[in-house]
């Protein structure tokens, strides 16, 4: 389970050095946006260090590559420091991750494959992001909402960047990947409470996590995409009664006066998987 993702800059080893310490399910090297031109290249270079320093703290490690002239060997660059993903920017086709993904298979002879997080960030990727969800090694998609907002050429407020978020959650789950966001901005942090409801209505909407830019956040998100006590009860009890009247015949019942069938059960089975790694947090 991925509840949250926490961007720390390539260039700032003291954030680094306790990026491991956050409880993050995933630390997000960032060698694109947060990383100024002239410290790219020795951002990419500490990836040999940090990479494996994070995840033997117990994170998952994703690296945000630039799409620029810099992309294959940034790519390269962080599959060989043992990266679990690429965060991939600014795309728009499934080509790029096509063409990517045939690139790094000649490079990983030796090394477990790594996977591809593409951003959407521009309205030609928000049309293409049903082929760009289902295009190779892709576990998850994302949206840029900044960059989503500028590329319309609007303010990045909930109500601008609802419905192209949106198309970008439905293409992840048509697609069968996870879909990583809440209906907002990432960039103010400091409203907690604002923070917190919007983690809670992304739930609710079906997100299985999102990422954040301070560490302040990161137990926000990880208690909010958890599910409540009160959630796994009703979800064991759900599946529990399931099996006593799958037992005796019956593939729908009642259950405290409410109508359980299939989709249900489902749901309950879910809740349960995702309880596995549960913070409390109460709506």
């Amino acid at each position: 389970m991925i509840f949250s993702l926490l961007y720390v800059p390539g260039n700032a080893p003291r954030f680094l050095a306790k990026a491991g310490e956050r409880q993050a399910d995933v630390i997000i090297i960032d060698l694109e946006d947060a990383v100024p031109e002239a410290a790219k290249s020795e951002a990419r270079d500490g990836l040999r260090e940090w990479v494996p320093k994070i995840r033997s703290a117990g994170s998952q490690v994703f690296v945000r590559i630039n799409h620029t002239d810099r992309l294959l060997d940034d790519a390269e660059a962080a599959s060989r420091a043992g990266a679990d993903s690429l965060y991939i920017p600014k795309v728009n086709s499934a080509d790029l991750l096509t063409q990517l993904a045939a690139r790094m298979t000649a490079l990983e002879a030796n090394r477990p494959p790594i996977s591809f997080v593409p951003l959407i960030e521009d309205m030609r990727g928000l049309f293409e992001v049903r082929a760009i969800a289902h295009a190779p090694r892709v576990i998850a998609v994302t949206a840029g909402g900044e960059d989503l907002a500028t590329a319309m050429g609007a303010e990045p407020t909930p109500e601008v960047l609802r419905y192209p978020k949106l198309m970008i959650h439905y293409a992840a789950k048509e697609a069968g990947v996870l879909s990583f966001g809440m209906l907002r901005t990432t960039v103010d942090y400091a409203d907690q409470e604002a923070l917190r409801a919007a983690a809670l209505e992304a739930r609710r909407f079906g997100f299985d996590g999102a990422s954040c830019i301070h560490p302040s956040a990161v137990p926000i998100l990880n208690a909010c995409f958890s599910p409540t006590a009160a959630e796994l009860e009703w979800a064991s009890k759900v599946v529990d009664a399931n099996d006593k009247n799958a037992a005796a015949g019956r593939g729908a019942f009642l259950l405290d006066g409410k109508f359980i069938d299939a989709p249900i059960v489902e749901r309950a089975r879910r809740l349960l998987k995702r309880g596995q790694k549960r913070t409390e947090c109460h709506d």
